[in-house]
């Protein structure tokens, strides 16, 4: 809340609503000219989202995602800049908790990972028809996994009896397959990850939202992420340092000082949990927050 600078009477954008636990925090901040627009693409979500829009009409929701962060904001009514947008990234608790979702190695479920389970292919039917380079490419990629070639090879010999269908079968297979544990880390955390990244082309969307936010903020709009892990942060800190480091032009060009300068201003140093946050919270020991605010 203290990075979104609030302004009472000003329109924020909670990229991830999640269970509202951020757009509650806002609300509670703005005053009654305010306006918040909340955006997920989980129907669950939604369903938390609009029940909290019913008691309070200053909250606009808006299922869709947040790589299409300029269709829902406008969808919403919105013409002008915003003054903050907020995306915390990732996988939400409610989803990691419920089996249903596939989102866990913890508990036996179907192997979905979708964030919205009504579009796109879950994990299991790709790989289901995915080739094991494709497989390995994707576990190395978004999971930083070194196992990667072996765990893709295991995966598709398995589906020659039958096809990985469930959380705990690819937990299980993943266990069998990597010969080292790292201190503390289930030993399919790294791939479970990198296959939630693939299924909901996550890194694109975090891409697109980025570029699509500094184009909706306001002059002295704030640009908040919150990210888990060091792919969602290597983008984020890369984007708010272009951002601010402007256009690189070629020496002499003729143009005027506003068109060699960014757009961003970086504001403050990266935030991470301190440990009484950790202990409260263990699933925060990763997180951390960086801020950027829009220039004139």
């Amino acid at each position: 809340m203290q990075a979104l600078a609030i302004d009472p009477n000003g329109i924020y954008v909670d990229g991830t609503f999640g269970r509202g636990g951020h757009a509650r925090a806002i609300l509670a901040r703005l005053g009654t000219a305010g306006r918040l627009v909340a955006i997920d693409r989980d129907p669950e979500a939604i369903a938390a989202a609009r029940s909290l829009a019913a008691a309070d009409p200053r909250l606009t929701v808006m299922q869709s995602r947040f790589g299409d962060l300029t269709g829902a904001v406008r969808g919403a009514g919105v013409k002008g800049g915003v003054a903050g947008i907020l995306l915390d990234l990732g996988v939400s608790s409610p989803q990691l908790d419920t089996p249903a979702r596939g989102f866990s190695f913890n508990a036996e479920g179907p192997l979905d990972m979708r964030m919205d389970p009504a579009h796109g292919e879950s994990a299991a039917a790709w790989l289901a028809r995915a080739d094991a380079e494709q497989i390995a490419a994707v576990l190395y990629e978004f999971g930083e996994e070194r196992f990667g070639a072996r765990i893709a090879r295991a995966i598709v010999a398995a589906r020659v009896a039958s096809p990985v269908l469930t959380t705990r079968a690819l937990a299980d297979l993943v266990a069998r397959v990597v010969p080292t544990r790292e201190p503390g880390k289930h030993p399919a955390t790294r791939t479970f990850q990198a296959l939630r990244i693939q299924v909901n082309d996550e890194l694109g969307e975090l891409t697109r939202a980025l570029a699509q936010g500094c184009d909706l903020l306001a002059a002295a709009g704030r640009l908040v992420a919150i990210s888990f892990h060091s792919l969602e942060d290597r983008i984020v800190k890369r984007f708010m340092r272009d951002e601010a480091q402007g256009p690189r032009l070629p020496k002499g060009l003729p143009v005027t000082a506003a068109q060699s300068c960014g757009r961003l201003r970086l504001v403050g140093k990266p935030t991470r949990p301190n440990a009484a946050e950790v202990a409260a919270n263990p699933r925060s020991r990763s997180a951390i927050l960086r801020v950027a605010e829009r220039l004139p």
